[in-house]
């Protein structure tokens, strides 16, 4: 089930968003921490058919409520007078607060620095306390942090537990959350009416994830981060997963240490991880077969279970100079070529280059870097200082942290002229500023989007043996767009 958080401020707005949230959740919790006057309980409660659970969280529990202790002890004693479905109440109050007629009590407990491993006997405290559900929350910013959490959550005991990550990675634990039967999973009606920063809304449940296909025999494909990139990737996938009548979801996840990640993913049945951005890197580790080429590069976008361990690759080098060879008549041979940036994508299209006729140049804010970038693969090296001075027919920009602007460690506008062509691979498929600033000044260029999707293409084959629904990549591209 789904259960909608409504933060009214008004006993007039607070019957407006039960109308609204009824018509998305399966359950609606009714925050009253944020309303300025106190509620009518029993008129708010006949707004809607659906079952509501009332809460009123302190700020030391991450809500609104501004008044002593005593008024919200009142205040919850009122509420489940009222006769709510649910009344939320803090673990260390409970016992003041009794059993009202049918009333289910959901006992709370709450940590906003870490998560709380000692689940056993808070439930027994919980248990004492008369719960009817016990409920555990916690931020989880990796799934380190979800782990327990889902362990909470799928270990039978006599009384069901409810399971709230906190934070935008809080995500991670809905989907599995519903997997793996947690009573209900927390969402905000929309952006901006969120109960607390980074709270999941309904809209991305459904838009994303599908999230009410999701059952217990739903395998996931882990996408190890949120970058905007990797929103859109998961996105496509899994309206591709829709389309072709496949249970697969993807994850979202952010990793946290990665000697344990591979035993996580094995207990989750996990057979897949696409990764960007530093996590390219920094996953590598878990990798036990790697082409020596694309490990030279430090970046893999895609990992595969396989019998003898964990497969890494680098889909963007097996993409990237294909690619851009058919969008130039003849091809980019012969052509100077200018990358901007060290990390693992430029490592990757100078790899790709490298074995061809192209005169290369690296050039980079961090000297050093780019230095040993071109000695690795041989070619020139254009100190920063030098950058304006620098000929080329193509520029490459490469890497997201390199800066726009008139400072001392910025690339200015006037690196670039008409005769240029600009590619962007920095952060697929997204425009960098640089990049528009090429487009402003009538530089010739190449759309990130065309690698783009000639990179998840080839990811997605890898995952299903199947080509890609065009219509999947339609749909949200043109929605982004």
């Amino acid at each position: 089930m789904i259960c909608v958080s409504v933060t009214p401020a008004s006993r007039t707005l607070a019957q407006v968003d039960l109308l609204n949230a009824s018509r998305y959740g399966d359950m609606v919790e009714l925050c009253i921490d944020r309303l300025i006057k106190e509620p009518d309980f029993k008129e708010l409660l006949s707004t809607i058919d659906k079952p509501i659970l009332i809460s009123c969280r302190r700020k030391k529990d991450g809500g609104q409520f501004e008044g002593t202790e005593e008024a919200r002890k009142a205040l919850l004693r009122q509420a489940i007078a009222s006769g709510p479905a649910y009344i939320e109440l803090e673990l260390d109050i409970a016992n003041e607060i009794p059993r009202f007629g049918n009333t289910q009590r959901v006992i709370s407990f709450t940590r906003l620095d870490r998560p709380e491993y000692d689940i056993e006997s808070i439930f027994e405290e919980a248990a004492a306390a008369k719960a009817d559900i016990v409920k555990f929350s916690w931020p989880t910013p990796t799934i380190d942090d979800v782990w327990p959490l889902l362990a909470a959550v799928t270990q039978k005991r006599m009384l069901p537990i409810v399971g709230n990550g906190r934070g935008t990675p809080e995500m991670t634990f809905s989907l599995l959350g519903k997997k793996y039967g947690c009573p209900w999973i927390y969402a905000a009606l929309e952006k901006g009416m969120e109960a607390y920063p980074g709270q999941v809304t309904v809209h991305e449940l459904d838009e994303y994830y599908h999230f009410n296909d999701i059952n217990k025999q739903t395998r996931f494909v882990a996408v190890a981060g949120f970058s905007q990139t990797l929103t859109t990737t998961l996105r496509i996938f899994n309206l591709a997963f829709r389309h072709m009548k496949m249970n697969v979801r993807c994850l979202p996840l952010t990793i946290g240490r990665v000697d344990r990640l591979a035993k996580m993913l094995e207990i989750l049945k996990v057979q897949a991880v696409l990764l960007g951005g530093e996590e390219a890197t920094r996953a590598m580790s878990l990798a036990t077969q790697i082409d020596k080429r694309e490990f030279d590069t430090q970046y893999i976008d895609l990992m595969l279970s396989q019998p003898d361990g964990w497969h890494g690759y680098n889909t963007l080098l097996r993409t990237c100079l294909p690619t851009i060879d058919r969008s130039f008549v003849g091809g980019i041979q012969n052509k100077t070529i200018l990358v901007i940036g060290t990390n693992g994508i430029a490592h990757t299209v100078v790899s790709a280059l490298a074995s061809r006729q192209n005169v290369v140049n690296v050039c980079s804010t961090d000297t050093q870097a780019s230095e040993q970038l071109a000695r690795m693969y041989q070619v020139k090296h254009v100190p920063f200082a030098h950058l304006y001075e620098t000929l080329c027919d193509i520029i490459i920009i490469a890497d997201s942290n390199m800066k726009f602007g008139k400072g001392q460690k910025e690339i200015m506008p006037s690196v670039l002229r008409p005769h240029h062509t600009v590619i962007d691979l920095s952060n697929l498929p997204l425009k960098s500023p640089l990049f528009e600033e090429a487009i402003a000044r009538g530089c010739k260029i190449m759309s990130p989007s065309i690698i783009y999707m000639d990179e998840i293409q080839r990811q997605f084959k890898a995952l299903t043996g199947q080509e890609i629904p065009s219509e999947a990549i339609l749909e949200v591209m043109g929605a982004r767009s």
